[in-house]
Order: C-alpha cells, then structure tokens, then sequence
C-alpha cells in the first residue's frame, strides 16, 4: 500500500475514486466525446510527454485517443524512444520531438529554442509515463533533456497532468512520497497508477493508468 506522503500530491479529483483497472471502454470514451467536436470548438494543444518506462508502449494508443479532440505533440525522452512504435503514431502526431531536435533547430542567437516554442504553444502537458527517474528530476527542477526543459520553463497557470508508471517497491519508496508532494504543491495532478501484473513479474500497485482514463482526464482540463 502507498504509503500517507502520497497524499500531499494534487490527485485526480475528477473520477471521484482511486483509478483501477476495470477501466472505462474506449466506446464510451468517444461518446463523451461526441458533444465537444460537435460544436466546432476549437481544438486545444496538447504535448504528451513520455519518459523511460516500458509503459511508453502504450503511447501510441494514447496518442491516438488525444488525437480524437486535440492537437498533440509528443516529446519524449531517449530512452521512452525505446519502446515507441513511431510509424504506427497518427500522421498529425509525427514526429517525435527530442534532445536532438533542440541542437538542430538552434544554431544562431535568435534561432527558436525547442522547450520554449513547445511550452508556448501547449494549453496542457501530460506526462504518460512518468518514471521514477523523471519524477525525480521534476521535483528538483532539473532540465537535462527536452521534456525536463519543457517543464522547467511550464506556465503553472496551465494543466500540467502526470501518471506515473513504476516497480511497486519505487512507487512505495519515501522518496516517492516527497516527490509527489512538492510536485503538489506546484499545483500538478497525478492520474494515481493500477495494480496489476507488472513488467518485471511482480503483482502490485505502479502500472501505468490505462490510456482511456487518461485521456478522459485530459480531455476533463481542457473543457
């Protein structure tokens, strides 16, 4: 069981209830869907951010529903790249932004600086996976790569969504308890893990919340 720390962190408070496993189908999620493109709004920005977790696997499925009612941009660490399957991302997603994009599009003084262009031009960032390693590095404000940078220079006054995706033992450890709590305190939503059987064989609480509930939590920010 997660340990009181947990608590201190802005955890989804539209559900009402603790996401699990049993999630919604995608059926329903596109008939809640229906009402917002049927009214010809405007669609909203939305970077998908993606850290090294093998449940970056599920970012296509995840693009794809974000894709049914926004913009999306997806940035992604070297090692979520990993385990991306790009060619099968919808074509209006493509392509992935990286570290090495911030190298190529700058070369003079004036050039556009990559993390700066993204966080101007995102009404919301969600991070789905957000390993061990990245939540760290938030909590500290470190920006060693595009996605961190992106999120050091975020505008607060924005959703900015994360769901993390870790080994039971990481997701129970004290440092994760901290962590969460001062991302709470910046005001970050924390779409809470499942318990099932993870990557590693274990059966416990870290897996990734399923692609669905996270875009309909999105989807639930931008209204």
């Amino acid at each position: 069981m997660a340990s009181d720390g947990h608590k201190g962190a802005a955890v989804l408070a539209d559900a009402g209830a603790q996401a699990t496993d049993n999630t919604p189908s995608k059926a329903r999620f596109h008939s809640a869907l229906r009402p917002c493109l049927s009214q010809g709004v405007k669609r909203p920005k939305v970077i998908l951010g993606a850290s090294g977790s093998v449940a970056a696997i599920k970012v296509v499925e995840l693009a794809h529903l974000l894709a049914a009612f926004a913009e999306v941009k997806i940035v992604a660490t070297r090692a979520a790249r990993h385990f991306i399957q790009e060619d099968e991302l919808p074509a209006a997603v493509q392509p992935i932004h990286g570290d090495e994009d911030e190298w190529h599009v700058w070369q003079n003084k004036g050039d556009p600086v990559l993390h700066i262009d993204l966080r101007k031009w995102a009404d919301l960032l969600v991070i789905a996976p957000l390993s061990a390693n990245s939540l760290a590095k938030m909590a500290q404000g470190l920006c060693d790569n595009c996605l961190t940078s992106v999120v050091r220079a975020w505008d607060f006054t924005k959703p900015l969504l994360v769901a993390p995706a870790m080994n039971t033992f990481m997701w129970n450890s004290p440092f994760t308890s901290e962590h969460l709590g001062k991302l709470g305190k910046l005001g970050v939503k924390v779409i809470p893990p499942v318990s099932k059987a993870l990557a590693c064989g274990d059966i416990g609480t870290g897996a990734m919340a399923a692609p669905v509930d996270i875009a309909t939590t999105v989807q639930s920010y931008l209204r």
